[in-house]
């Protein structure tokens, strides 16, 4: 209780999605004294140490240890980057920050899927993006000739934790974080399964390809959805099923390949324009006859393809509360969570401990 890291009080801010003038409003003092805290320019009394993680839902103790290790902006492979307010980018980064400390306390007590993602060297034309995904399908064992059955689990079975920040996410395009245990982020905004295969596609992809390089930009951006489509429809296999007319599209064909290979038919309209299988006035048309017909945003058989669920991070969390229930306290004591805030990072609600167990702070 004598330490106080002001880097512990700026990540419990980020993760409450609070500003200075807000915290400072709920516990009494100004934006600035806020500000010298996080600085470690100055250090709380006693009580404001304790109004402060009252308002922030963690423990007195998660201000006592510094940061180790945090998850930086670099790590993190942002969707539009330019676009994204920073203090959201902030709030992804703290929430990165806390959700691989509680992975790396897992990977302690559990045996996780060992972290397997090849790695290339960042390609130089859409070509080697093409090799690249069809390198990445055979070194996982998925062949080249047939449907994902679950991306998110092709993702997690490759040692990623794939999770959905609620809260933050519908503002942010999917996410992923290059880490030792590489996180990838889910917009829970998107309803579509195949909206939220491609976007794990499309992280995998950045994690595959752009490990060290910053993204976000036009390039990075158009690397990823091209290994994204590559990957969940390889191009030999495409060319094979794409559905071919001489003036028309088959638009019924168009939606039987997308009921098999789990894709949007405006991904795979694009997929045939960027592999020649058809011209750019064929592309321009079908993307007009999509918006005519409201299939814009949501196309025909989005409700009847279900959406696929993370698994690693919730299978964990069950399996070590079912095995140590008092060893799941004693984390979140460790990690300086109160139930609430664990819940909302995770979605996991914590067993409930008989009444006459008492769980001992470490130290």
């Amino acid at each position: 209780m004598i330490d106080f890291h002001g880097d512990r009080l700026r990540l419990a801010r980020m993760l409450a999605s609070l500003s200075l003038d807000e915290l400072g409003g709920m516990v009494g003092v100004s934006r600035q004294f806020v500000h010298r805290l996080e600085t470690s320019a100055n250090t709380p009394t006693p009580e404001l140490r304790l109004a402060l993680a009252a308002a922030l839902d963690v423990t007195p103790g998660f201000f006592s240890s510094p940061v180790l290790q945090p998850v930086r902006e670099e790590d993190c492979h942002f969707r539009r980057l330019a676009t994204v307010p920073r203090t959201l980018l902030a709030q992804a980064v703290a929430r990165g920050t806390v959700i691989e400390t509680l992975i790396g306390s897992l990977d302690r007590r559990l045996r996780l899927p060992t972290v397997n993602f090849p790695e290339v060297a960042a390609p130089t034309s859409m070509e080697e993006v093409e090799r690249i995904a069809e390198s990445a399908r055979c070194h996982w064992g998925l062949g080249l000739d047939a449907p994902i059955v679950n991306m998110t689990r092709v993702a997690e079975n490759a040692g990623a934790v794939v999770v959905s920040f609620d809260d933050i996410s519908d503002r942010i395009d999917a996410l992923s974080i290059a880490r030792r245990r590489p996180l990838i982020v889910r917009s829970s905004a998107k309803g579509a399964a195949v909206r939220l295969r491609f976007d794990i596609a499309h992280e995998v992809g950045h994690l595959v390809m752009h490990q060290g390089i910053i993204t976000g930009d036009k390039v990075t951006e158009e690397q990823a959805h091209r290994f994204a489509s590559a990957f969940l429809i390889p191009r030999v296999a495409f060319a094979k099923e794409f559905p071919r007319t001489r003036r028309t599209l088959d638009w019924v064909g168009l939606f039987g390949m997308k009921q098999r290979w789990k894709v949007s038919v405006r991904a795979i309209v694009r997929r045939a324009f960027d592999l020649s299988l058809i011209d750019a006035a064929q592309y321009r048309r079908a993307n007009i006859h999509l918006v005519k017909t409201g299939q814009s945003k949501v196309e025909k058989l989005d409700d009847i393809l279900e959406a696929e669920k993370p698994e690693l991070l919730w299978s964990a969390l069950e399996m070590f509360a079912s095995r140590d229930r008092v060893g799941m306290h004693r984390m979140l004591d460790d990690l300086g969570l109160t139930e609430a805030i664990f819940q909302k990072i995770t979605g996991f609600c914590v067993p409930y401990l008989e009444s006459n167990v008492v769980v001992f702070p470490r130290g």
